[in-house]
């Protein structure tokens, strides 16, 4: 099911896998501390991959601005 993030997802050079990213790599992203980048960990963790973009406003911290914010910075391959 395509999103209206899709076509700007991952279109930076080397965009960060928030599927398998660890904390150093999460904290690439605009305005993603060590903090951020756990919650977005403990979330993936919980709950599985994500599939969609929209899926990281479920993270405690990521608000609609920040996602996009890093949209172009992210990529959801598992």
């Amino acid at each position: 099911m395509p999103t209206s993030w899709e076509n700007r997802l991952g279109t930076a050079a080397n965009p960060v896998p928030v599927n398998t990213a660890n904390v150093e790599e999460l904290c690439r992203l605009f305005g993603v501390g060590p903090a951020l980048a756990q919650a977005i960990i403990d979330r993936r963790e919980a709950n599985g991959p994500f599939s969609f973009p929209e899926d990281l406003l479920s993270v405690k911290g990521i608000t609609l601005r920040k996602l996009e914010q890093i949209v172009q910075e992210i990529t959801l391959v598992p």
